[in-house]
């Protein structure tokens, strides 16, 4: 992304939204309907519904989770509420008028705000373009400036019955310090009493920016403008700005042909743009104040605004992808009691997930529903049909991408496996994948469609069997434990409609569970207790799947996994093991590289292990070093492994999919994640990040400070940095002069991110972000910080200094300066023997290229010096998350022994 010309735009407000509708607000707990009118502003930061009272509420775009509209909106429970929308009436058109917005800090506490309409279909437009605003990628990834400017918006929107702003307004937006606010305040000749109020004209955007400083001063950026402007000046011309757009906030790793350098006339618009003096805009100069701004604008974004778009290959077969997924899905608290709901499904669906569980258990009679529960828990149920109708609601909503229903069947009824069918293909009609697509036959070599080839489809992953007649029960010897939604019977190997199996075959594969598994004596009941104090939890006690069932299954065939060679031996991509996090690791451990390799041809699921009662995750990084693709967590716990799972799958257009590194994928490639030395033609990353300031990190006064840490593969650098706590108890500005936190040598870029979080004394959280190596700016940013669930945080941010260079031995430290500026070196170096042969009289033979004999040689092609392999930078950074490091505009150098 270039620095004068942002990718992204914000997103825009239709104008109806701006004039605003009437509507009647209803709330089932109080019985009380009232009309409203609703709006939302028109910048798109809030949607916001005033009484007939003038009284307004608030509801940040932010927040919003859904919108819904029709029979998927909130209908009241209340009998004085139906009365009033004359609901038992049969010619009502309720639905046709209906809007819910959903909202909440995290997918489990939820607020539901129900509207309807005085015309009819005015609801499903407006849930439309609200959802629109909400998941557009710049509304949780603006700039700092559109962070502040929220603020201002909000105030002069919460004026008083006189048309003010009430100066307590003031005291409750930034209630860290009331004494600075006060100040702040009469620096800008405002009223400050709690009692006082504001006219709107006299706080415009230029006084609430004077406001900012004085509240917030910036000493570290005067800092920065110091060392830059002309001297005894106070301003820097544009020359000077351009020199500073160069030397820092270029990545210097681009390629100078392709992603040119700022030029003065380019940088003149910049300074139109921030500066807030009219005469220096004429000049061409820029005052620190303005230089504030500028680094405040969406020209400095910490991230790669291309890498938040969908930008990867989609084409490639489904098991090249990292996909997002879901364990256990109908949970809202621990694994042992507490509430099932299906709007988990929609909460999870909603946030870019692609694979969601559904633990299916026979219902009882009269009604004889199927439900989802955690079997052998005190956890609540819900029915089965609840499930499969929210998934259809919510399913492409954010991705249009597949969505892969992961079963665990424990229905042993044929009857209510057949009511399951029935209603996956009732409710998902056309989306439900049922047969094969013509192009990709499940035959062995064949490989997997793609995520493109399969769009707005549903995949459904339960035992597959063979059936010659119709579906009858089956024995209970047929129902043998297999593994986490996995295994046929009897065999534990999936067998689909064209494949013949001898007797050999079907020998061969039972022999090879034997010895995977030992069978075990005693009742039922015994084998239950034993399953359920095991990691695999209930998920080996599945059932036989009937016809109806099994009919629905294709590209995701679930099986026993046995062993690596037998899965290279059959080479089927439509087969796919689960594996407990401990299983898992254990393949890892002892077998890296077959894991790579077994991912590369087909799909594999790791889920947690059944001892995490309390629904906390394993770490998913590990199992993406080994490139598997289903890394399924508890969405219900907002711990340090589901916000690196949030923070990464945000990307690529929050389509759920992100496209694995080539290394990952071809298979004449070679790739070990324990390797701790270098990786063949990719250039390692070093990263260095200064943490300089703070702004506004909490609303109350006191100490910070940041912690900065990287996840990729383990032979990454693994140290976690903390700065010192800030020296008082200042959480509007503090400033932490500190030397940089260097993170020398990670192996592979596509596999890393980075995190920073805010913490105050005592280890309490403030805020934090973990973003992808590689959607990473170089230069002077404001990170905006996200809560504990990924949330936008309004005020808190850091001010750093980011930098990412090529990594480079000491053994190249010379030849890279060489590389780097050929010119420049070698006049350095004819000084250097203009003075030697003015001592000796003669130019030393030995020297050649300024390196001691028989060292090095410059090559055109790659070599192996001593001290390892250099590739030389000057080239287009490759802003794909999973795409080959290196690849865009190269030059390689080599230097050779």
């Amino acid at each position: 992304m270039s620095l004068l010309n942002p990718v992204l735009l914000p997103p825009t407000v239709k104008a109806y939204l701006s004039q605003g509708e009437r509507f009647i607000k209803w709330d089932d707990e109080t019985s009380i309907a009232s009309p409203v009118i609703l709006r939302v502003d028109p910048k798109g930061y809030y949607l916001y519904w005033t009484y007939q009272s003038k009284e307004m509420e608030f509801l940040d775009i932010t927040s919003i989770r859904d919108t819904r509209f029709g029979k998927f909106a909130k209908t009241p429970k209340s009998q004085k509420l139906r009365e009033v929308f004359n609901m038992d009436f049969p010619d009502n058109h309720f639905l046709l008028k209906a809007l819910t917005v959903v909202s909440g800090p995290d997918m489990v506490d939820l607020t539901f705000h129900n509207f309807v309409s005085y015309k009819e279909n005015v609801g499903k437009d407006w849930a439309e373009d609200i959802l629109t605003l909400t998941k557009h990628p710049m509304t949780a990834n603006a700039p700092r400036s559109t962070f502040l400017d929220k603020i201002l918006v909000k105030l002069k929107m919460q004026l008083n019955p006189e048309g003010k702003i009430p100066v307590k307004n003031f005291f409750q937006m930034f209630p860290a310090d009331r004494k600075r606010v006060e100040a702040a305040l009469s620096a800008c000749h405002l009223a400050k009493g709690k009692n006082d109020a504001i006219n709107p004209e006299d706080f415009p955007e230029s006084v609430y920016k004077s406001f900012l400083m004085s509240l917030c001063p910036r000493p570290e950026i005067d800092e920065i403008f110091t060392s830059y402007h002309a001297k005894a000046k106070p301003y820097m011309t544009k020359e000077h700005l351009t020199k500073f757009i160069n030397q820092k906030q270029r990545d210097s790793r681009l390629n100078s042909l392709l992603f040119p350098p700022a030029r003065p006339e380019q940088v003149q618009a910049l300074i139109d743009k921030y500066e807030p003096s009219g005469i220096n805009v004429q000049r061409g100069q820029l005052s620190p104040e303005g230089m504030v701004w500028f680094l405040c604008g969406p020209e400095n974004s910490m991230l790669d605004h291309n890498a938040l778009l969908l930008h990867q290959d989609m084409t490639q077969p489904l098991n090249h992808y990292f996909i997002n997924s879901s364990h256990n899905t109908y949970l809202t608290a621990g694994q042992f009691s507490g509430l099932s709901s299906a709007e988990m499904y929609r909460q999870v669906l909603l946030s870019g997930c692609r694979c969601v569980e559904l633990d299916c258990w026979k219902g009882k009679p009269p009604d004889e529903e199927p439900i989802i529960t955690h079997g052998f828990t005190m956890t609540t149920d819900i029915l089965f049909k609840e499930a499969i109708e929210a998934i259809a609601e919510s399913a492409f909503k954010t991705s249009p991408y597949p969505v892969i229903l992961s079963f665990e069947n424990h229905v042993d009824s044929p009857r209510q496996q057949a009511k399951m069918a029935e209603y996956c293909r009732t409710m998902f009609g056309d989306t439900l994948l049922t047969e094969p697509l013509e192009k990709f036959p499940l035959k062995p070599g064949i490989p997997l469609p793609s995520p493109e080839d399969l769009r707005g489809k549903i995949l459904i992953k339960n035992k597959k069997n063979q059936f010659s007649g119709p579906a009858s029960p089956s024995s209970p010897d047929e129902q043998k434990p297999s593994g986490e939604a996995e295994g046929n019977s009897p065999s534990s190997v999936p067998i689909e409609d064209d494949t013949v199996w001898t007797g050999e075959d079907r020998t061969e594969a039972e022999e090879e569970v034997d010895e995977e598994e030992e069978e075990e004596s005693g009742s039922l009941d015994e084998e239950e207790i034993k399953k359920m104090q095991s990691d695999e939890g209930t998920a080996g006690l599945e059932v036989t799947a009937y016809e109806e069932m099994s009919s629905l299954v294709n590209y995701i065939q679930p099986t026993k996994f046995i062993s690596f060679e037998f899965s290279s031996q059959k080479n089927r991509s439509y087969v796919i093991s689960s594996f407990t996090e401990l299983k898992a690791y254990e393949l890892l451990s002892k077998a890296s590289m077959q894991f790579v390799d077994y991912n590369k041809r087909q799909m594999s699921r790791v889920y947690p292990k059944g001892t995490r009662m309390d629904s906390s995750n394993y770490m998913p990084q590990m199992f993406w070093n080994a490139g598997c693709q289903m890394v399924a967590l508890n969405f219900q716990t907002m711990d340090l492994p589901m916000q690196q799972n949030m923070a990464l799958f945000e990307f690529n257009g929050q389509s759920g999919y992100l496209l694995k590194h080539e290394f990952m994928r071809r298979l004449d490639k070679q790739f070990n994640p324990f390797s701790v030395d270098r990786i063949d033609v990719v250039v390692a990353t070093t990263l260095s990040i200064t943490v300089i300031s703070g702004q506004f990190l909490s609303e109350r006064s006191v100490r910070t400070y940041v912690e900065v840490e990287i996840f990729g593969l383990p032979g990454d650098p693994k140290r976690r940095y903390r700065t010192k706590l800030s020296p008082t108890t200042n959480s509007i500005n503090p400033v932490w002069k500190e030397e940089p936190f260097v993170f020398e040598k990670i192996l592979l870029p596509e596999l890393a991110s980075l995190r920073i979080a805010v913490m105050e004394e005592g280890n309490r959280f403030l805020g934090h972000r973990i973003i992808p190596i590689n959607a990473l700016r170089s230069g002077y940013h404001h990170l905006c910080l996200r809560s504990e669930s990924n949330m936008p945080l309004t005020m808190p941010a850091l001010f750093v200094f980011l930098e990412m260079k090529d990594y480079v031995p000491d053994t190249w430290a010379d030849l890279t300066v060489a590389l780097a500026n050929p010119i420049k070196y070698f006049n350095a170096h004819d000084k250097k023997s203009m003075k030697l042969k003015e001592v000796t009289g003669s130019l030393p033979e030995t020297v050649q290229w300024g390196f001691s004999p028989g060292r090095q040689r410059v090559d055109s092609t790659w070599g192996q010096g001593q001290g390892g392999s250099y590739q030389r930078s000057g080239r287009a950074t490759d802003s794909q998350l999973g795409g080959a490091a290196g690849t865009k505009g190269r030059g390689e150098v080599a230097a050779e022994t």
